[in-house]
């Protein structure tokens, strides 16, 4: 397989989902364990980034390389998109991508307000992560006279009061908190009547979804960033054990 430098993430086109009829994808009532559905947006970028350098097919070994899976537990992965691999060809990548962006929800349009216009949620709203995926920020929200008012993206931050009816007027499905907050009872009362249909949290509270019966994916990147030292801290002394 021919490798291509690749640009940065943000800068990759948005390739539309292809309507191909006869590819056979998993059913929405298949059930796909959760160790394979973590696995699948990694599959997604690859395969995204494959197109945009014109690679139309790849085998499992050459997949794997890319994305740090074994081959054998990739095949296994991508049997639940059953018939997009061929024997002496490979996997069709856009058939590949098609079934897994089906699958993730990618080109379902879902439509999202980020709540929070501090360091994060400027990066966020400046960021082509969300369009990428299938999701659009119709909204950003504050409590902050200095930043109300202020223009985001496309969006023009408003005061956080207006949140709810905003929500239920434009139909948003997700909301991205981007807040300090420390409370959880604070977190639910800010999004209770909203009629989301899931939450992005990345404030320090961690938001029990069955309280409120969405889904909600808690985000702390203070812990990824222990979890790193940890890692390093460990290479360190055996290292050093190494040495000795």
């Amino acid at each position: 397989m021919r490798r291509k430098k690749t640009a940065p993430e943000d800068e990759l086109d948005i390739i539309e989902i292809p309507a191909i009829a006869d590819m056979t994808v998993s059913r929405p009532d298949e059930e796909i364990p959760d160790s394979v559905i973590k696995r699948l947006p990694r599959y997604f970028r690859c395969l995204r980034e494959l197109l945009n350098r014109d690679v139309m097919k790849i085998s499992s070994s050459e997949l794997s390389e890319l994305t740090g899976v074994s081959a054998s537990q990739l095949r296994q992965d991508l049997k639940y998109f059953g018939g997009l691999g061929q024997r002496g060809y490979g996997y069709n990548v856009k058939r590949l991508y098609s079934g897994i962006s089906e699958r993730l929800g990618v080109g379902k349009k879902y439509s999202a307000v980020i709540v929070g216009a501090g360091n994060l949620g400027k990066a966020l709203s400046n960021s082509r992560l969300f369009e990428q995926r299938g999701v659009w920020v119709k909204g950003v929200f504050d409590v902050s006279d200095k930043v109300i008012g202020d223009t985001l993206g496309e969006n023009t931050v408003k005061n956080v009061s207006e949140l709810k009816d905003f929500c239920r007027n434009s139909n948003i499905d997700i909301a991205v908190l981007c807040i300090p907050c420390a409370d959880q009872g604070e977190l639910l009362k800010l999004i209770d009547g909203c009629g989301l249909k899931g939450v992005w949290n990345f404030s320090p509270c961690e938001i029990d979804e069955r309280l409120i019966d969405i889904p909600v994916v808690n985000l702390c990147t203070a812990d990824s960033l222990m979890y790193l030292t940890y890692e390093i801290s460990c290479r360190r002394e055996k290292d050093n054990e190494n040495k000795s």
